[in-house]
């Protein structure tokens, strides 16, 4: 059976719940919402729950470690569920493109992201597939953090949701069909 290591990046602690910079948490909660998958246990480097769909087993995690030390969960859970490099998917928000947008990539650069910098210097390399949230960037300048840490206004409420749940069949997708037909699939819309 194959096994895929979904990983929602995001900061633990109630101030951080529903920030921008929790997308990827925000993310595997929809999914294991949607998909009726048992709740997350804290277990090492983690918050950890797993779900098997249509033979492939799908290990979920937010890590513990806060979101510049992502790499030591994401290296622990790799080795732990014996995970390749091509059945891992992180999910992550991103300030470079509008909110709502999902991209999905089979590799790239951190474009800043310290979580997705982590990543890279523990795995050794930037070839991972990563969904990018699109949290946009309409911030002043100088208010960047303030903007990341901050929570959605009600107009995007609105429509976190639907794309919640399409980065949900993204997961799903990127699973059962590969990040090819997914990324043709998805990145259009």
């Amino acid at each position: 059976m194959d096994n895929f290591l979904i990983v929602g990046l995001g900061n633990i602690g109630p101030e951080y719940h529903e920030s921008r910079h929790n997308s990827g948490f925000m993310v595997v909660d929809a999914f294991v919402k949607a998909n009726n998958v048992p709740p997350f246990i804290d277990r090492r480097y983690g918050f950890v729950t797993s779900c098997s769909i249509k033979g492939r087993q799908i290990i979920l995690l937010k890590p513990s470690t806060f979101m510049n030390l992502s790499g030591l969960a994401v290296r622990y859970w790799m080795k732990e569920e014996k995970i390749t490099l091509e059945n891992l998917l992180i999910i992550v928000d991103d300030l470079a493109i509008p909110f709502g947008t999902l991209r999905l990539k089979g590799k790239g650069s951190d474009a800043g992201h310290n979580g997705l910098k982590n990543i890279a210097e523990i795995l050794g390399t930037q070839n991972y597939a990563r969904l990018r949230f699109g949290i946009g960037n309409d911030f002043p300048r100088g208010g960047q953090v303030d903007y990341v840490l901050g929570t959605f206004p009600e107009e995007e409420q609105k429509i976190l949701n639907e794309r919640l749940e399409t980065a949900g069949e993204i997961i799903k997708s990127f699973c059962l069909a590969g990040i090819e037909i997914t990324m043709n699939q998805f990145n259009k819309k």
